[in-house]
């Protein structure tokens, strides 16, 4: 038999999940009131069913988080049983964090096996069109923090360079450097100054353009203003540009932003770039900088960001997150969050 464990009958998790066994008919879960945890409420509204170990031999368990929209007691189980030869699933409860819709499941899960894991994790999470997020330790919500983002496909939906090369006529051109970089033809910079001298000429007109229409991810807003709320710090390390990294920041109140300099000589781009190229590696060094800055602990930081060029500063903080990231990456980070907003980002710091 599965049984799935929770807290007394008045806490939110067991009325919740009683509510779902009931509506699925499913013989297979099993309601246990022997509180082996409980509520504690996390100040500014955050709260999760917190487990709370019996014995030293608890502290192997290990958590992993489950989200989607209309998530239901039979994705868990069929979720248990494709993970079982790696995860065993002990007990679930329900996550949930004042100003993100919804609710996540966290399962404190017993290692079975580990080689290979990432794998199941990730082919489970596509075919059931769930989030899977397996963690041991992550940042602590309720402690101050940082949260060092991409900008490209990870704060904003766009990749800016496209956007202004196809306005300006040149997007085949930029096309083909940036499948070159791909290929591995072209190291990063290289990449980034020969898709820039594509767009000498242009006028800056199409840069306000372009920044004037950027869409935002899902969530992010949120995010940032659930974050600030327990005294993080929020910040944009991107191998984009200033143009926009510098409004995005004053859009969302971020602390900081790191970006590569657009040469404007007279109203038109000359080609070139101004300043240090922000690579992977100046990705890395300013998570460091910035902690070091705030004095924010290595164990408080989090790296998010879609690309292999975010990879080094994702090593570089205690949580590298994966968004809507390529497989090499998703295969890389810590956890990976494939569909869902930046918010749900919350879930499992509150889950922690």
């Amino acid at each position: 038999m599965f049984e799935l464990k929770v807290s007394k009958s008045h806490f939110l998790s067991h009325i919740f999940l009683k509510e779902l066994i009931d509506e699925h008919g499913l013989k297979s879960f099993t309601l246990a009131d022997d509180a082996i945890f409980s509520v504690e409420p996390i100040s500014g509204g955050a709260h999760s069913d917190k487990f709370l170990p019996e014995s030293d031999d608890n502290k192997v368990f290990e958590k992993l988080l489950i989200f989607c929209e209309g998530l239901h007691l039979q994705q868990l189980h069929l979720i248990s049983l494709a993970l079982h030869d790696y995860l065993e699933a002990a007990i679930y409860n329900v996550v949930r964090v004042d100003g993100v819709s919804g609710f996540a499941m966290c399962a404190q899960v017993k290692v079975v096996q580990s080689q290979g894991i990432k794998a199941q994790i990730e082919k489970v999470a596509n075919q059931l069109s769930v989030e899977l997020c397996w963690f041991n330790q992550v940042p602590t919500l309720t402690q101050p923090g940082l949260l060092l983002m991409d900008m490209d496909s990870t704060v904003i939906a766009v990749e800016c360079i496209d956007e202004i090369a196809e306005l300006a006529g040149v997007g085949t051109e930029v096309s083909e450097v940036t499948a070159r970089a791909m290929k591995g033809e072209l190291d990063f910079a290289q990449s980034l100054r020969t898709r820039v001298s594509c767009l000498q000429g242009a006028d800056e007109a199409i840069l306000q353009q372009v920044r004037d229409a950027l869409p935002l991810m899902p969530g992010v807003a949120n995010l940032v203003e659930l974050l600030k709320k327990y005294n993080w710090k929020v910040a944009i390390a991107s191998g984009g540009f200033t143009y926009f990294a510098d409004y995005l920041a004053q859009r969302l109140a971020l602390d900081a932003a790191v970006a590569n300099g657009l040469d404007i000589v007279d109203g038109k781009l000359t080609g070139n770039l101004v300043g240090r190229i922000i690579d992977a590696e100046v990705k890395a060094e300013t998570l460091d900088t910035l902690a070091k800055k705030w004095d924010i602990p290595v164990t408080q930081t989090i790296a998010m960001g879609d690309g292999a060029n975010d990879l080094v500063m994702m090593n570089a903080a205690a949580l590298g997150v994966g968004l809507h990231a390529k497989p090499v990456v998703r295969e890389k980070a810590d956890m990976a969050i494939r569909r869902g907003g930046l918010d749900t980002l919350l879930w499992v710091l509150a889950a922690n």
